[in-house]
């Protein structure tokens, strides 16, 4: 696996999890990089969070409450990690009808939710930026 074959947008924020953020005005719009929806094949169902849920950001000890939903596709279901902890504010409803748009867009049609971060300088120390989630994808081969 290359890096290289992967969209790995410049100004977002990445996950070990393969999530990524797109700081807005305060705000944190969250999905799955196009590395994580190549990975899954062709994505069939999302499971989304509620507006309300307080989710915390993912660590190696994962527990429930670091779960923003799942995304399900014809080869797996894989949960979908908060890259940050706060209050859910916005879900992408567009994903109930078309969830394959995870697959065609990641980065702007296929987001999953918007999270009010509690802690948001301090919390996008712990990610990386597109050139360290390269190396890490590198990494992982």
């Amino acid at each position: 696996m290359v890096a290289e074959d992967y969209e790995i947008p410049e100004g977002l924020y990445y996950s070990e999890e393969h999530e990524w953020v797109k700081v807005e005005d305060n705000l944190a719009r969250v999905g799955i990089t196009d590395y994580a929806q190549d990975q899954l094949g062709d994505v069939v169902y999302a499971d989304l969070p509620e507006p309300g849920d307080k989710v915390k950001q993912t660590t190696e000890e994962k527990s429930e409450e670091m779960e923003l939903g799942a995304v399900e596709s014809i080869k797996a279901v894989s949960s979908v990690y908060s890259p940050l902890s706060g209050e859910v504010k916005e879900v992408n409803d567009d994903l109930e009808d078309q969830p394959e748009l995870v697959n065609t867009d990641p980065y702007t049609g296929g987001w999953i939710c918007v999270i009010d971060p509690e802690d948001l300088d301090s919390e996008l120390e712990n990610l990386m930026d597109a050139k360290a989630y390269a190396d890490f994808l590198e990494s992982e081969e």
